[in-house]
């Protein structure tokens, strides 16, 4: 099993930063994609941010020129820099992991138990 442990949500100010940690831990042979999602009071969960094991990044577009998404691939972490930050950013952000358990084990993702980022106007 994989455990995800997030850091660093908080009230910030519009216009400040903050920035999200995703550690991964357990039995994790393989750390494919991560990503980071948010979900927003009375919104449906939505993609923020992505990054293959390669380093190839996406974001939404709400988010581009503000967020930076980054890894770690010797402590499994993944991080996210958040800029700018507007009120509409406020939202539990959750981290995705999609790992292999071991060689052989098939391809499977978990989740986060959410950290509160909340921006002030």
């Amino acid at each position: 099993q994989v455990q995800l442990m997030e850091s660093g949500g908080g009230l910030v100010q519009g216009g400040g930063s903050l920035r999200l940690s995703c550690a991964a831990s357990g039995s994790i042979f393989s750390l494919n994609a991560m990503a980071w999602y948010r979900q927003g009071p009375r919104k449906q969960r939505e993609l923020v941010a992505s990054i293959t094991a390669g380093g190839t990044t996406n974001y939404a577009d709400s988010v581009k020129g503000r967020f930076s998404v980054s890894r770690d691939t010797v402590k499994n972490t993944m991080y996210l820099q958040m800029n700018s930050l507007k009120p509409e950013d406020t939202a539990v952000y959750f981290c995705n992991v999609v790992y292999r358990r071991n060689s052989v084990s098939p391809i499977t993702y978990t989740w986060g138990q959410g950290t509160q980022v909340t921006v002030s106007s």
